[in-house]
């Protein structure tokens, strides 16, 4: 079974950014997830929560992918955004921090 997708913030916009590479490239990495396998090149994002991970993309620019997939409703992209410089931003790191809390936020109302 396949997941939806669901975009938080801008993180579609700024995808729809990325060079034409990088979107086939998330494109492909997030099917992966939607199908229920691992993306090729990835990292856990335990500092922002516990499930949440960073799909990395190579391409004319390193793009990244912070997303959520433990929930059985969707795969949540949490934020997206062009890396650079070697670590990431703490500006990322905490708008996708942000993000993680409102979302588990609006599924505790349910």
């Amino acid at each position: 079974m396949t997941k939806p997708i669901e975009w938080l913030g801008d993180s579609l916009d700024v995808v729809r950014e990325f060079s034409e590479t990088g979107r086939y490239h998330t494109g492909r990495e997030l099917r992966r997830v939607q199908s229920g396998e691992m993306p090729t090149d990835w990292k856990p994002m335990i500092t922002i929560g516990r499930g949440v991970a960073e799909i990395r993309i190579h391409a004319e620019n390193e793009y990244r992918i912070i997303y959520i997939a433990k929930f059985v409703e969707a795969l949540y992209v949490l934020h997206s955004f062009t890396k650079k410089s070697q670590q990431t931003s703490k500006q990322d790191i905490a708008l996708a921090e942000k993000r993680y809390k409102e979302l588990q936020w609006e599924r505790a109302k349910k």
